[in-house]
């Protein structure tokens, strides 16, 4: 399915599945800037919804609910993606407003949680931007795993790829993304899968495409 069919099974099943304040609040506080970010920077990176949570409440410092604009959460991993938009609410924002504004975000960073902020101009004007930092954080914290292996670089980038994919990968892909010859990539997913990080998806005697291993760490 396309994006449009998407969105609305994603939008869908979490209305279904809330009631009360946590139903009013995805119903009032999902808008256009948070669309636009799921279509124009989420969506043309992962082509999926998964683990992604709207309007998701989270307790506050003061005995009260926040909400977050998106949570992603996986295993060991919570990332909160914020879209702030500019209008008059926020130019008339008192300044008691402002550093409640801030002591919420560093509630959050304190309780675990990665904070990325993208204004509305930037989603709207630069998506790519939005989608590079998305792709960095990611990148970022995979490296951090990969980098303590004795992978090889290209093992290492297959590997990236699948999990910023989040589903599973075919040969071409990797020959399109790596540069490397059909060859090459068939004996480096062997390989991975050799090493129990990728295992096979379709396919038996000729293996058509491949996913990761339950051992290896995802946040995407």
């Amino acid at each position: 399915m396309g994006f449009e069919e998407e969105y609305q099974a994603f939008m869908n099943a979490h209305l279904q599945a809330r009631k009360g304040e946590r139903l009013r609040r995805l119903e009032e506080g999902h808008k256009h800037a948070e669309g636009l970010f799921l279509k124009q920077v989420w969506w043309p990176l992962f082509h999926h919804f998964r683990y992604l949570h709207p309007e998701y409440e989270v307790n506050d410092f003061k005995d009260g609910k926040r909400y977050l604009d998106f949570a992603y959460i996986r295993p060991a991993v919570r990332i909160c993606l914020e879209i702030d938009g500019y209008g008059p609410h926020l130019k008339n924002i008192s300044r008691w407003q402002f550093s409640d504004s801030l002591e919420r975000q560093n509630q959050l960073v304190m309780d675990g949680w990665t904070v990325i902020r993208f204004s509305y101009d930037q989603v709207q004007e630069n998506p790519r931007r939005c989608q590079q930092i998305v792709q960095q954080l990611i990148g970022r914290w995979l490296g951090d795993e990969l980098d303590q292996t004795t992978l090889s670089f290209a093992e290492k980038e297959v590997l990236r790829m699948a999990i910023r994919k989040g589903e599973s990968i075919f040969p071409i892909e990797v020959e399109n993304y790596l540069m490397l010859s059909a060859k090459t990539v068939r004996r480096v997913l062997s390989q991975l899968v050799d090493k129990k990080l990728l295992i096979p998806a379709t396919g038996t005697k000729r293996i058509r495409s491949y996913r990761l291993g339950d051992q290896v760490k995802h946040p995407i």
